[in-house]
């Protein structure tokens, strides 16, 4: 799979700089699992100088479950709301059960999704924030008949942080990111944890239509 890099118009994309092509690099190595369909996507040219994103779609027997995208942004002047020079904004979208929608403690459970992913994937960050949202559909009229549907959303952007252990001449690791994101997504399709100790056969990677 090849990772779009993508500039403002102007930059040109000879100008990216070796940390943020590194960077890219890492997110397109990461091992996800086989129910992820993942591809590049056109990434936001306003935000950064820099950006590279990825999108996602979670496939149980052949039904898309799921559905998500990360973006990486990078800025070598930095950025003082983003305490570094990366940010990382994720999106992941699930269908739920809509009692499920009902439960008031459901948005912070789906924020711990969030961290717990990043912390068991050894993905070290600052400056965390985002949202959870619920949302609830039911049909009247003539539409009574159908059944009532409910979806998550969570929405969030963090700083990647290098390891401690990390030396100044390696570059900024984001496949512990990544892989963050892709089981937040996972968990929040439904999908049971992969047990410890097995590695998950690999995803589906590149242009849907090659499939």
């Amino acid at each position: 799979m090849v990772v779009r890099q993508e500039t403002h118009p102007g930059t040109g994309a000879a100008a990216s700089p070796p940390e943020f092509g590194e960077a890219v690099a890492s997110m397109r190595e990461a091992p996800l699992r086989s129910e992820i369909f993942c591809e590049e996507m056109s990434a936001p040219q306003r935000i950064a100088p820099f950006a590279s994103a990825l999108s996602a779609d979670v496939t149980v027997d052949g039904e898309d479950v799921g559905t998500g995208r990360i973006v990486l942004l990078h800025d070598p002047a930095g950025n003082d709301a983003w305490a570094g020079t990366f940010r990382c904004v994720a999106y992941a979208r699930a269908d739920i059960d809509p009692e499920m929608a009902n439960d008031p403690l459901l948005g912070g459970v789906g924020w711990t999704w969030l961290t717990e992913a990043l912390e068991a994937h050894g993905a070290v960050y600052a400056a965390p924030s985002g949202t959870v949202t619920k949302v609830a559909s039911e049909s009247f009229g003539s539409m009574s008949d159908e059944d009532a549907t409910a979806q998550l959303e969570i929405r969030a952007s963090w700083t990647p942080v290098a390891p401690s252990e990390q030396t100044l001449e390696r570059a900024l690791d984001l496949g512990p990111h990544v892989e963050a994101w892709a089981e937040l997504l996972c968990t929040a399709s439904g999908l049971p944890p992969v047990p410890e100790g097995v590695a998950p056969l690999p995803s589906r990677r590149g242009q849907r239509g090659h499939y």
